[in-house]
């Protein structure tokens, strides 16, 4: 087995891992936002200790005039997309929300397209569509009786489809970031990538939260305990995320990372006790194997 299907099978674990410990930290009181910026503020530190230590043993490599450019948009749509995902687990329960979450591999086809070029075949195209079943499924709550009045035009499926978006950019212009860095090591353009992008992020968020929220501050602190394990565990998936950029397309790399659905069902039942229906199910894996249909037929 290839070591960025490895990196890809880890990176899902420790992301459903974080995604579990931010809804519980979303649940206890923290606000979006600062649930959001615990997963940087508690991992840029980690990382600002052992680069300093890694480069300087390896030596610190160059990178392109396109680098930052390509951190910052990339980082920029990663905060947003969180905030989505974390305002969407307060609308729906946690698996599904992670399935609409998942659409980014869907989504990342178009985006691909725009920015590297990259086409779609037409036989996957049709694959996209099985995926748009699939969140047409999962967007009808059952107890709603007008499915085109609140099935599918309601602020869930915004959220979800939004968050899918601005995941698919990110991971197309982390991918990007990495090439940028000039060096044959996978691992130290990971890392490189890695460090600047949380370093960003905590600068960006947290001035954010400082002029505009600066209660949440005082409550991420104060969440330090559940906090810190986001932080930890958002930094290892990343990582796995990032060096499986570095090696492969990042639509690959999302596919195999659809195993995470299979994961967030699994804290939904058994840490949550949320019931899925029958119907969320079949939404539920209809978008994974769409998902697996557009990488195999691309």
């Amino acid at each position: 087995m290839e070591i960025w299907v490895l990196l890809s099978l880890g990176a899902a674990i420790f992301q459903t891992l974080r995604f579990v410990l931010q809804k519980f930290l979303s649940d206890t009181g923290l606000g979006v936002d600062g649930a959001t910026f615990s997963r940087f503020i508690y991992s840029a530190p980690v990382l600002l200790v052992i680069a300093p230590i890694w480069f300087g043993y390896f030596g610190y490599p160059t990178v392109n005039k396109n680098f930052f450019i390509f951190c910052v948009i990339g980082g920029i749509s990663q905060i947003f997309a969180t905030l989505c995902v974390i305002a969407l687990f307060k609308q729906r329960n946690f698996a599904v929300g992670m399935a609409f979450k998942k659409t980014e591999t869907l989504q990342i086809a178009l985006v691909s397209f725009i920015v590297l070029g990259e086409k779609v075949s037409t036989t996957a195209f049709y694959a996209i569509c099985v995926g748009f079943v699939g969140l047409i499924l999962l967007s009808k709550e059952a107890y709603q009786t007008s499915f085109f009045k609140y099935g599918i035009f309601n602020r869930s499926v915004l959220l979800g489809l939004l968050s899918g978006f601005l995941f698919a950019i990110s991971g197309v212009y982390y991918r990007a970031s990495t090439l940028s860095v000039l060096d044959e090591n996978s691992i130290n353009r990971a890392i490189l990538t890695l460090t600047c992008v949380l370093v960003f992020q905590v600068i960006i968020m947290g001035g954010w939260l400082l002029i505009f929220n600066r209660r949440e501050l005082i409550v991420v602190w104060k969440a330090r305990n559940i906090a810190v394990w986001v932080g930890l565990t958002s930094l290892v998936g990343s990582f796995f995320w990032f060096w499986a950029f570095s090696l492969v397309n990042a639509a690959l790399v999302k596919a195999v990372g659809q195993i995470e659905l299979l994961f967030s069902i699994l804290a939904s039942t058994v840490l949550f006790k949320e019931k899925i229906t029958f119907r969320e199910l079949v939404g539920i894996f209809t978008i994974m194997l769409s998902v697996l249909a557009v990488i195999a037929l691309s």
